[in-house]
């Protein structure tokens, strides 16, 4: 055949259809630990509201058999950097309470009978618990009620979640 080449194995592999390659992508950024895979998801941001939700996160964990994946959603500081004629720019300032929880946590005897992880992460509070839950397949997203103005003007967390998420939410008072 004058004119055809039949492509070496190589060349075979760039032919590939790439939706196994972008598949293959999804697969390795919601990869995560197996032994947290179908726990339970609880936001913790030092609050009594957020300690109580730990403390029937850790009892719900303990029941179920399985971990705990805690969530810190770090506050980021929008900074404003000018230099001279250039326009400005902006910076994400890492909220270090993150550390502080991790370190309390870590010296924390309740905590001793779950296996668990600390995620920090930044954003919305109420995608960034759903997107955690939806990563480690979690069984269920425990959070603290928030009671006050900001909560009546804003809507609160726990409500939020509750109408957007894709799994049960447990909202504690």
């Amino acid at each position: 055949m004058a004119g055809h080449e039949i492509p070496e194995p190589a060349d075979r592999e760039q032919l590939t259809d790439h939706a196994s390659d972008l598949q293959a992508a999804e697969e390795t950024r919601t990869s995560c630990d197996p032994a947290f895979r179908h726990g339970v998801v609880v936001g913790f941001d030092g609050s009594t509201s957020s300690e109580r939700a730990l403390a029937y996160a850790i009892g719900m964990a303990r029941r179920l058999g399985s971990a705990l994946i805690i969530v810190h959603v770090a506050n980021r500081l929008p900074t404003t950097v000018w230099a001279g004629c250039e326009p400005p720019v902006f910076v994400d300032v890492p909220d270090h309470r993150t550390e502080v929880l991790g370190l309390e946590l870590a010296c924390a005897d309740y905590l001793t009978e779950v296996p668990w992880i600390l995620v920090e992460r930044g954003g919305d509070i109420c995608h960034e618990l759903e997107e955690v839950g939806q990563e480690y397949a979690a069984d269920a997203i425990v959070v603290g009620s928030t009671h006050g103005i900001v909560g009546r003007i804003f809507g609160t967390v726990a409500g939020r979640l509750a109408r957007r998420a894709r799994r049960p939410v447990v909202v504690i008072p």
